[in-house]
């Protein structure tokens, strides 16, 4: 039987990378999923590979409004929820000396303010036995020059996936993070002027990683399913580190 068979599913970020990998896997697994994005035409382009069992919700994360029409969506289609993948996120390179208040405001508001009213407008929705997912980041658990506020917000949601733990284990739904090393998705090229540029980058942390290579969104996508799935049925409040290695070893 598959694994998410009958169940529906939030991912935020579904449009591309990680959000989008994890989308078509709980597809396959059985699950009608509601992929939400910032751009119409990714969004768009995401349906249609993901081809069956999938919404497409234009909304950004970080504007309440767009949230609450996104959850009245889920209800009148749907009626429940059973799992959150709060993918969304936002990184920008830039030196502590050099931020911005309007750099670190759209930084925060996408991937720790959004990410924690994802989940909290969709705690409402959830039937007993839901699993929650923060895709955190491996530098929450590292220092790496031009990436303060990224880390921070992504420290920020191990904290959350904590608390909810606790806040929501009555009602038998599990909050986890999983934190992703350097995976191979456009957000690699978003933090770089030129292609070459962006290879280089993916050159150095192949180099830095145990495992020699970066990860791929598929990768992600099959840990996500285990956080999100029966599988990981006694863990809450976990870590799920896949990170090739970088920063265990």
């Amino acid at each position: 039987m598959s694994k998410l068979e009958g169940k529906i599913a939030v991912i935020t970020g579904g449009s591309s990378g990680i959000g989008l990998a994890a989308a078509k896997r709980f597809v396959a697994e059985g699950a009608h999923v509601f992929i939400v994005g910032r751009r119409r035409e990714e969004l768009e382009k995401a349906k249609a590979e993901i081809g069956r069992n999938v919404t497409a919700i234009q909304a950004d994360v970080a504007n309440l409004d767009d949230l609450d029409r996104l959850y009245d969506r889920v209800k009148d289609e749907k009626g429940a929820l059973d799992i959150v993948v709060a993918s969304a996120g936002f990184v920008e390179r830039v030196l502590t000396q050099n931020v911005t208040p309007a750099h670190f405001d759209k930084t925060f508001g996408i991937n720790a303010r959004g990410a924690f009213f994802t989940v909290q407008k969709a705690v409402p929705l959830m039937r007993k036995g839901g699993s929650i997912v923060l895709v955190s980041s491996l530098l929450h658990l590292k220092g790496l020059p031009e990436h303060g506020t990224y880390a921070a917000t992504k420290a920020a949601l191990r904290s959350f996936a904590r608390t909810w733990a606790m806040e929501l284990k009555d009602r038998g739904i599990r909050v986890n993070t999983l934190s992703p090393g350097a995976i191979d998705t456009p957000i690699i090229d978003g933090q770089f002027k030129t292609r070459e540029e962006a290879d280089g980058a993916r050159a150095f942390f192949s180099s830095i990683t145990p495992l020699g290579r970066i990860g791929h969104p598929e990768e992600m996508a099959s840990a996500i399913l285990f956080l999100a799935s029966d599988d990981s049925s006694y863990s809450t409040g976990i870590d799920l580190v896949a990170d090739g290695g970088i920063s265990q070893v």
